[in-house]
């Protein structure tokens, strides 16, 4: 995108999307809903101010990312939701890899691996979208959309192994629940990219990529029955 039209998309982009945020910015009444979405339905205020912290970490960015996008050679071609969601989950994480200093710590007992967090069927669908897409876009020649699948994938990746290894804070319960929704909605995103990347619409496979995708991501991103049980829980 030539930088005239990247301006005057930010002009337009920028006050739209600072409207959303003011409408969309998180705060008591989101966050409850939010933990009882992920097993933790009887939240205590301290709780659910974790939860808000941490959507509010990544809808601050949605806006910066939303606006800037185009600035980047190419990225008009992608700058779609699903781009700001995964970009915004990245950054959002690796912020939290160092907590506030005021923030209450707890030793988790027992060490977390990444299929605590994310299920292993959830990896293998996720693989098998990237990997098809690749072998796609290779065979016909689009190395620039095979280039943003692969970062899309790698992004997502990002977000699950920084979701691992993020310091524990607070309550282990809120903790764990938080960074399940971080592994398992990157993954989803990566898999809704990495279709609608590869098969862009108009015919019946990009119709049928849809339909598939659609499928996986809610199947990903939906919370599980039963959060793994919490170091202190067992």
């Amino acid at each position: 995108m030539h930088l005239d039209s990247a301006v005057g998309v930010a002009i337009v982009c920028g006050p739209l999307g600072l409207a959303i945020l003011f409408v969309l910015w998180p705060g008591q009444r989101q966050g409850a809903p939010l933990l009882a979405k992920w097993d933790l339905p009887d939240a205590t205020p301290d709780q659910v101010s974790v939860a808000v912290l941490h959507l509010r970490r990544r809808r601050f960015w949605y806006l910066w990312l939303f606006v800037g996008l185009p600035f980047i050679p190419g990225a008009a071609d992608f700058a779609n939701a699903m781009t700001v969601l995964l970009l915004g989950g990245l950054v959002a994480e690796v912020l939290a890899q160092r907590p506030s200093p005021s923030a209450r710590r707890e030793a988790v007992l027992a060490p977390r691996g990444i299929f605590d967090f994310a299920p292993l069927w959830a990896i293998i669908v996720t693989a098998l979208a990237a990997l098809a897409a690749a072998i796609h876009l290779a065979v016909i020649g689009e190395w620039t959309l095979f280039g943003i699948t692969v970062a899309a994938t790698a992004v997502a990746w990002g977000v699950v192994l920084l979701a691992v290894r993020r310091p524990a804070a607070g309550d282990p319960d809120v903790d764990l629940a938080l960074r399940c929704r971080s592994a398992r909605v990157a993954l989803g995103l990566a898999t809704g990219m990495c279709a609608t990347t590869a098969w862009p619409g108009g015919n019946l496979p990009s119709f049928l990529a849809f339909v598939v995708t659609l499928a996986a991501f809610i199947a990903i991103a939906t919370p599980p029955r039963k959060l793994p049980a919490t170091a202190a829980a067992k």
